[in-house]
Formats: C-alpha cells, sequence, structure tokens
C-alpha cells in the first residue's frame, strides 16, 4: 500500500500534521489537499487538543504541486485542458483544493507551520494559510509560478506582506529565503536551521497552554479583519486566474515544453530571466 500523503498524530495538547511524499518533495497530488484538511478537521473535533503543528517530511515542507504528474503527462487531465477549455470546470477543482488548503485557516486550532527546505509555489499557498509561520533561515519561500502557469488561490501574500513587496515577488516569481521573509514581514519568525524544532516546541507549548476558548477567540477577531478586506472575493478572482493561467498560449507552451523536455528543464527555462515565449517559439 502507499503511504498516506498526510500524516496525523496527537502529543499531548499539541496535533503534529505531516506532509508526507519526501520522495517527491511533498509535492501536492490529487490525495494531499483532502487528506490535509481530514487531518486538520480531526485535530478540530478533539478537545484535548491546544494548538496544531504542521510540517513536511523529508528535505522540504513543500515543493508545489507535482509538475511530473500535471505538467509532463499529456492533456487532457486535472487542470490542463484541450480547447475549448471549460474555466469552471477548472475553478471548481482549484477551488476545493483552495478550500483544503484555508482549512488550516478556518481551524478554531491555531496552526503554526514548519519550514525546512522549501515552500513555494502551492507549498506557499499551504505554509501561508497557518497562523504561524516559522522557517529555517535558508529554506525558501516564492510562488515561480507566477512567471507561467500559476496564480496563488490563497492570495495570501497581499494580506501578509502588502501591495507593494506581494507585487514584487510575484511580478518575478523570485525566492527569498527564510531570513528575508521574517524581514518583511511574510513570517513571524526564521532561526538557524538546528534551532527551527527547538523554536517551533517552544511556541507550540506556550501556546498549548492557553484556553482552547481563548485561543479561539483570539483567531477568529484577528482573521475576521481579513475576511472584511474581501478575502474570500480576492481568492474567487486568484482562483480563476490560476485555472487562466494553463490556458494562455504561453502557459499551452509551457506545458508542452514540459512534455518535451520534462518538468525540471521546463521550469529552468522559465525561471532563467529569459522572455516568457508563447506558443510559436516552443513549438
Amino acid at each position: 500500500m502507499a503511504a498516506a500523503p498526510v500524516l496525523y498524530a496527537r502529543d499531548g495538547r499539541i496535533a503534529r500534521i505531516t506532509l508526507n511524499r519526501p520522495e517527491k518533495l511533498n509535492a501536492i497530488d490529487g490525495e494531499m489537499p483532502r487528506a490535509l484538511r481530514s487531518a486538520v478537521e480531526e485535530a478540530g473535533r478533539d478537545d484535548s487538543i491546544h494548538v496544531i503543528v504542521l510540517s513536511g517530511a523529508g528535505r522540504a515542507f513543500c515543493a508545489g504541486y507535482d509538475l511530473e504528474r500535471y505538467a509532463e503527462r499529456p492533456r487532457p487531465q486535472d487542470y490542463s485542458q484541450n480547447l475549448p477549455w471549460d474555466p469552471m470546470l477548472d475553478y471548481r477543482g482549484m477551488s476545493e483544493n483552495t478550500a483544503c488548503f484555508m482549512s488550516l485557516w478556518r481551524s478554531f486550532k491555531p496552526v503554526i507551520c514548519k519550514v525546512h527546505g522549501y515552500a513555494v509555489a502551492g507549498g506557499s499557498d499551504i505554509a501561508l494559510c497557518a497562523d504561524v509561520v516559522v522557517m529555517a533561515e535558508e529554506a525558501r519561500i516564492g510562488y515561480p509560478p507566477a512567471r507561467v502557469w500559476g496564480c496563488p488561490t490563497t492570495a495570501m501574500w497581499v494580506y501578509r506582506v502588502g501591495a507593494e513587496r506581494a507585487k514584487r515577488l510575484l511580478f518575478t516569481g523570485d525566492l527569498i529565503t527564510g531570513r528575508e521573509a521574517a524581514r518583511i514581514g511574510l513570517v513571524s519568525e526564521a532561526v538557524p536551521a538546528r534551532e527551527l524544532d527547538p523554536a517551533v516546541e517552544r511556541l507550540a507549548a506556550r501556546m498549548a497552554g492557553v484556553p482552547r476558548n481563548q485561543l479561539m477567540m483570539q483567531k477568529l477577531m484577528v482573521n475576521q479583519a481579513y475576511e472584511n478586506m474581501g478575502l474570500a472575493a480576492t481568492q474567487m478572482f486568484a482562483t480563476v486566474f490560476d485555472g487562466i493561467t494553463r490556458h494562455t498560449p504561453e502557459g499551452f507552451a509551457f506545458k508542452t515544453r514540459c512534455e518535451q523536455v520534462g518538468f525540471k528543464q521546463a521550469v529552468r527555462e522559465r525561471d532563467s530571466g529569459e522572455p516568457i515565449a508563447g506558443t510559436s517559439r516552443l513549438e
């Protein structure tokens, strides 16, 4: 039997949720979003749990969607249709994934996300839905598909760092270190890699000593401020746009290139800084 894509364990007042595809750097497949939501809901039903710690097994937190599955394989398939394209079919699937990631945000229990290695693309969507993110200083976070083939469906970049810094990161798709992410307020804290586990454990233990009702009220109050800013509407646009990015001329060209040379080479070309080409250049 295949290993579960998400692991769940209870440790006193702490629920530990672990993304568990380490051989793929915890890349997101069709099962992981729903398994993540199921684990969050399990923690929510357990009155002994006060706080959730989310992490990734192996060498990284999460490397985004599994492009070997979604980009290298020929169309049609999930999130990559032949033309004519039905945007609502795409939206239905991606909005469900976004809702799964947002289960972290909507959980009544506070969520600490521990990031080592990478939290990129869809992996950054997951991490930024947590309440508090602690990163290793040299870990990397970013959304490279903003260059081609993606729009961050949770839209958490702008809510965490404001318009100008979000634009700076999304106009380039650049990755930044945990150190820089903490400096600009994208994440709560960055520590040396050897101190990451102890730092998260101290924070989780500190939160775990607070009554559940207090934690719930503080989280609901802060979250409601973002809901009042139109978070749900922004995410709807972002999720529709995400589907559009995969069906533009450049999106089709990137997909074709992935099929020709593999997604790793196609991603290197996309992120190299050279101008992004449309279909005609890559046919």
